[in-house]
Formats: structure tokens, C-alpha cells, sequence
């Protein structure tokens, strides 16, 4: 399975974007290869509007089937949804911490966004 995970670095030992749509980069990582590979998303950091959308739309282009972040907004949970992408929200730490809790089934999948629009998530 292809995870993204969102990030503040380019690498596995980097921290959990809090962030969504505004996340600096997003890692995706192949839980069957071990493979990782960083994608910028700062276009959308200061987006002044749809950073979310377009961000669950890159995430969907490269082929994720599962997101790993801290919060994310309405908008951008159902452009995940639409695209039959898993959302895994209240994440914090470094990315290979978020990977190993989603591999040992700790993460649960989110029903909804949490928290409100145009809150920077």
C-alpha cells in the first residue's frame, strides 16, 4: 500500500506536518518496498484558497491510498474520500513513528474532517 504521510522535511525521520493542505512536503512511502519519496507541496502554502483540494489531489496523483497527518478540513477530507483515499488524522511525531502506529493498527481511520474550513488545514 502507498501511504502519504505529511511532513515539515523530506525524510521518514522528519516531523508530522500538523497541517493538511498547507503541509511543506508530503512523503510517500510503499509499505511493500520500503520506497519513499518526498513531494514539495509549498505552492500551497500560502494559497489563498483550495490548498486542500489541490493537495488531496496531488497526493491522489501519486498514488496514495491512505493519508497519515495531523488535522485536516472538510473540503480536503471529502476530495480523500471521493478519490478512495483513507484519512488518519491526530498524528504527531516523525513520519516513521505515523508509519509503524498505521502498520500496527494503532491509527484509526477518521469518519470526518477535524477541524473547520480555511483553518489553514
Amino acid at each position: 500500500m502507498r501511504v502519504a504521510v505529511t511532513a515539515q522535511g523530506t525524510t521518514l525521520e522528519s516531523a508530522v506536518d500538523q497541517r493538511f493542505g498547507r503541509c511543506r512536503y508530503f512523503i510517500v512511502f510503499d509499505t511493500n518496498t520500503g520506497a519513499a519519496e518526498a513531494h514539495d507541496n509549498t505552492i500551497n502554502l500560502n494559497a489563498a484558497q483550495g490548498a486542500g483540494i489541490q493537495t488531496a489531489s496531488n497526493i491522489s496523483q501519486a498514488g496514495a491510498e491512505a493519508v497519515v497527518t495531523g488535522h485536516v478540513g472538510p473540503n480536503a477530507f471529502r476530495a480523500l474520500s471521493a478519490a478512495g483515499i483513507g484519512v488518519y488524522t491526530g498524528v504527531s511525531g516523525r513520519v516513521s513513528e505515523a508509519l509503524s502506529a498505521l502498520a500496527d493498527g494503532r491509527l484509526t481511520p477518521a469518519e470526518s474532517a477535524d477541524s473547520e474550513a480555511h483553518g489553514g488545514f
